[in-house]
């Protein structure tokens, strides 16, 4: 029987953790239900139809034309050669298929661009993702901070409170006089309005999670970490030395910053070559056959051979070589150069995305470094206005402290302790980010993956 209960009594705080919502889950949630990715997806859908597309300009292309032609007055018989004024109708069929033997490498650069364009895509969706995580992330620490602020400031409520009972206490027995119990009231005014207001700001900084996840405004939100009582990190987990995440000597590789401007300089050097393609001459070998129909009409009818015997004894065939020189074309130079320019300032944006990559991870390992040693420092001082304030409380229940000394230690315990709380959260997501600058990713699953489970990715 107790195994029973204990079994039921497991099951039912099942749905209550299943309902807690870690920050790799706000993260999920979000990629999945992010209509930028569905887009970056869509977009990288596109460029790989638009790959095979320029994969389709190798081959020959073949067109047929169709063309009739009713003619009356003065005009030529195809028969004599000779001006007449009759009535005709002619028919003309032609199918015919063509192939470029040298364009300038025109059809090959623009294949090499249609595949770096897809790459471009898969690169930009991975950074929508990225950006999202981040995001999110953002957001998440904002709530959480918020929220357990709210734990600290009902804490300090309840100590006011106890305070406050115990001040009347003392007043009744004449240990403590009038105006301390009116400074201790006004304390926990003072407190249940703090309180007030970290409870709005959790409530906005919730909505700002909820709207950064695309979450129904409505819906409860729990988030891991936020129960009282329970830190998102313990300060032995934050204070763990990981001197590979910490590297000064580490290089950066983690944001698609970099990748994406060495493909869009990519793409530019091609659309250069394609320009520079438009300068070159361009040799066509092709063949074709053709036939025709001819009836005067101004003879009657019965004087004309029949459509069949026609079509089969006017058909031809043919083959030709076509070589295009562009020689005079002055809008195809300034074209080309300024291709040439777009490439070259592309390449010095890659530069600037490379040294700026470096510089937001030395930036990141910096942040990191320093909040960690702020988080050691923080927790020191915690522990000392932790003291300070229970003797100074000691002092006062004894007589030997006024009521704005007792309330500046508690004010500075819990400016300590709020502090320490900002300190252990932003050490926590900058040693995330350095891990991501470092190659890690920000989320476990792909991002395909984690579209493919929501209802409107494959619309």
């Amino acid at each position: 029987m107790k195994k029973i209960l204990i079994v039921l009594l497991i099951m039912s705080r099942m749905p209550a953790i299943a309902q807690t919502w870690s920050m790799d889950s706000c993260i999920s949630y979000a990629l999945t239900h992010s209509n930028d990715l569905r887009r970056a997806c869509i977009d990288r859908q596109q460029s790989g139809d638009d790959v095979k597309t320029s994969r389709l300009d190798f081959l020959p292309t073949v067109q047929g034309q169709v063309s009739g032609q009713y003619a009356w007055g003065r005009n030529i018989d195809p028969e004599t050669n000779t001006y007449n004024t009759i009535t005709t109708f002619n028919n003309y069929y032609t199918v015919e298929a063509s192939i470029a033997l040298f364009d300038g490498g025109q059809t090959i650069n623009a294949f090499h661009r249609a595949k770096n364009a897809r790459a471009q895509a898969e690169t930009t969706l991975q950074k929508a993702g990225d950006d999202k995580a981040i995001a999110v992330m953002t957001k998440f620490v904002d709530a959480v901070y918020t929220q357990k602020s709210v734990v600290l400031a009902e804490e300090k409520l309840n100590d006011s409170q106890a305070l406050l009972h115990k001040t009347r206490r003392l007043f009744e027995l004449g240990e403590k006089s009038r105006p301390d119990v009116v400074q201790v009231e006004s304390q926990v005014a003072e407190d249940d309005y703090s309180l007030l207001h970290q409870k709005n700001q959790a409530h906005l900084a919730l909505l700002a999670l909820k709207a950064e996840m695309n979450y129904p405004t409505t819906d409860t939100l729990c988030l891991a970490g936020c129960e009282p009582g329970i830190l998102p990190l313990t300060t032995g987990q934050l204070l763990a030395e990981n001197s590979k995440l910490l590297s000064n000597d580490a290089t950066p590789h983690g944001p698609h910053n970099v990748e994406i401007a060495e493909q869009h300089a990519e793409d530019l050097k091609y659309a250069w070559k394609l320009q520079r393609a438009d300068l070159l001459p361009r040799l066509t070998f092709g063949g074709g056959l053709q036939t025709s129909y001819y009836r005067n009409i101004s003879q009657g009818r019965g004087t004309a051979n029949g459509f069949g015997s026609q079509f089969r004894n006017n058909l031809g065939e043919y083959v030709y070589l076509s070589l295009s020189i562009p020689i005079f074309t002055p809008s195809r130079w300034r074209s080309a150069r300024r291709a040439k320019s777009e490439w070259q300032k592309a390449l010095l944006d890659v530069d600037d995305a490379r040294r700026k990559l470096n510089d937001d991870f030395a930036q990141a390992t910096a942040d990191c470094n320093g909040y960690r040693s702020e988080v050691a420092q923080m927790k020191k001082k915690v522990d000392a206005d932790s003291l300070a304030y229970y003797l100074s409380r000691r002092k006062y229940e004894e007589g030997m402290l006024s009521t704005f000394d007792l309330h500046a230690a508690s004010q500075t315990l819990l400016q300590s302790r709020i502090k320490l709380l900002q300190m252990q959260l932003l050490y926590a997501m900058k040693q995330r980010l350095v891990a991501y600058y470092e190659g890690q990713p920000l989320f476990r699953a792909e991002i395909t993956t984690l579209l493919s489970f929501n209802k409107y990715a494959n619309r």
